[in-house]
C-alpha cells in the first residue's frame, strides 16, 4: 500500500465538501469557528442541506475537498476540521451604539480635591 492511501479508519468523507465562506478582499475566505472548548476549527458539510440547516439559507459556500481545506487553514495554525456540526451559536451582534466612558480622575494622595 502507498503511504498516501487513506486508511479504512479515516473518518473524512471522500469528495468535495460544502465549506462556508465570507466575502474577503481577494474573493472569499473560509469561515472559521470555535469548538465548545474554544479551539479554532474549520467547518465543512457533506451536503448543502446540512449547511443551510445549520447556518441558514443566506450562508455563502464553496466546494473544497478536505485536504484542500486543511491546506488552506494550516498556515493559520488550525489543525481541526469539523464535518457536519449539528449546532452553531448565533453570530454576535452589537448591543447598541458604543458610548465613550469618561476616564477616571486620579487625585494625588493628600490632595483636597
Amino acid at each position: 500500500m502507498c503511504g498516501e492511501d487513506p486508511e479504512p479508519s479515516d473518518r473524512f468523507p471522500a469528495g468535495p465538501l460544502f465549506v462556508p465562506v465570507r466575502p474577503g478582499t481577494a474573493g472569499c475566505a473560509a469561515r472559521l469557528f470555535r469548538t465548545p472548548l474554544g479551539d479554532r476549527t474549520a467547518v465543512a458539510f457533506t451536503s448543502e442541506r446540512r449547511l443551510t440547516a445549520t447556518l441558514g439559507t443566506e450562508q455563502a459556500w464553496i466546494r473544497l475537498a478536505e485536504p484542500a481545506l486543511r491546506a488552506l487553514t494550516a498556515p493559520l495554525g488550525i489543525t481541526t476540521v469539523t464535518v457536519d456540526p449539528r449546532f452553531s451559536a448565533p453570530a454576535a451582534k452589537p448591543l447598541g451604539p458604543i458610548t465613550a466612558v469618561p476616564a477616571p480622575r486620579i487625585v494625588p494622595e493628600g490632595s483636597t480635591r
